[in-house]
């Protein structure tokens, strides 16, 4: 196979203006709506005591999820040698460092004091999965962005050998950095819908098929999706699907074979109102059946895109359920007694988002774009046959 040839993105290349624009704008509204929180507090959203993780949190893990699996394409050319995917393996890199920045930013845009991000670097309690991710999301920067460095040197590409060895680093630290995020849920056994091993393989599968879509959509924006092969994507795409599929159905299985989470599986299931709705409808339904269905039924363009983004909608359904479920079932204080107070002890609590929260969570997905397409505005990214 011919070595493909690199070039920066032609802003004139079709859909780019018109992808910047948006990108920036939901940056900016982000950053804006952070600085709206920062002056009036919390107050201004639908988080309580109760949900103090809300839908900034949803977008930021969703993000964060997604940088990892975005790295399979360089994965599956330098580490298990398929190097049909070697053209979209740069792009693969910058889209993980780019998603990675956008999470994180949300997340430590919701803090409420972003400036006391910096007492978390010298004072760690290494008992908390979130001390590890400091050093989970840190190594992440240094291995991929070594690798992309790697991948586009002249001289050092030359030697596959560092790419593959790279390339094996990178691998493995985002199977651990995905199975940290999961293990933030899995350890929390005070909530009952979170207590569980099987978070951390469900989002290592999510986290491929997020990666994958997101590259998809944004090839499609810029109207590179026909110079690809579709048959590839569509196959990598129903792999993915089907796993994560069959761990949700293992996870609530094994949930609701205890005694004592079926309760809460019932909530989730069919007795949580608004919440269960977004778990079929958005999780299910949008999220795996459907790109299923599409998948299954053509390998064409549309098809292909309509999947992917059906699948990005499902995901951020996916991560609410999750999240925001998660906090509304009380948490047992008390097994065996009902418990009631002012505090609204024992009570399901339901939540609505406020403008500012989705403007601050779809910054993020504003701040991962812009990055991506200065990336391709000043590196050689793309194949240089596909360049306009």
């Amino acid at each position: 196979m011919a070595e493909p040839r690199f070039a920066p993105l032609n802003y004139r290349q079709t859909g780019f203006l018109p992808l910047a624009v948006v990108s920036v704008f939901l940056a900016v509204a982000g950053v804006g709506a952070a600085l709206y929180m920062e002056s009036y507090g919390h107050i201004v959203t639908g988080m309580s005591n109760r949900i103090v993780w809300g839908l900034p949190h949803v977008f930021a893990v969703m993000l964060i999820v997604a940088a990892s699996g975005a790295l399979n394409l360089a994965s599956l050319s330098s580490v298990l040698g398929k190097y049909d995917f070697k053209p979209l393996a740069r792009l693969s890199g910058l889209s993980a460092l780019a998603l990675l920045s956008g999470g994180l930013a949300v997340l430590v845009l919701d803090l409420g004091r972003p400036d006391r991000l910096f007492i978390t670097l010298f004072h760690r309690n290494l008992k908390s999965v979130f001390a590890w991710n400091i050093y989970l999301y840190s190594g992440f920067f240094a291995i991929v962005g070594a690798y992309l460095f790697v991948m586009m040197d002249r001289n050092i590409s030359k030697n596959p050998i560092w790419t593959k060895r790279l390339g094996t680093l990178a691998f493995v630290w985002r199977l651990i950095l995905t199975t940290g995020t999961g293990s933030i849920f899995g350890f929390l056994i005070a909530r009952e819908l979170y207590d569980s091993a099987i978070l951390a393989p469900l989002l290592i599968a999510s986290s491929l098929q997020l990666g994958l879509a997101f590259k998809l959509v944004l090839l499609a924006a810029l109207g590179r999706l026909e110079s690809v092969d579709k048959g590839h994507f569509r196959r990598l795409l129903i792999l993915f699907l089907l796993t994560t599929l069959a761990l949700l159905i293992i996870l609530h299985v094994t949930k609701l074979y205890a005694a004592a989470h079926v309760p809460s599986e019932s909530f989730l299931l069919w007795n949580g109102g608004g919440y269960s709705l977004i778990f079929w409808l958005g999780q299910v339904g949008l999220g795996l059946v459907l790109p299923l269905v599409l998948l299954f039924a053509s390998g064409s363009r549309p098809a292909l895109l309509l999947a992917s983004g059906a699948l990005l909608l499902g995901g951020i359904a996916q991560f609410y359920t999750l999240i925001i479920a998660g906090q509304a079932w009380p948490l047992t204080i008390f097994p065996g007694m009902n418990v009631s107070s002012s505090f609204y002890d024992g009570q399901i609590i339901w939540y609505s988002p406020s403008v500012v929260e989705v403007l601050l969570g779809l910054g993020g997905v504003g701040i991962a774009l812009t990055l991506v397409l200065l990336g391709m505005l000043v590196l050689p990214i793309l194949p240089k046959e596909e360049a306009a």
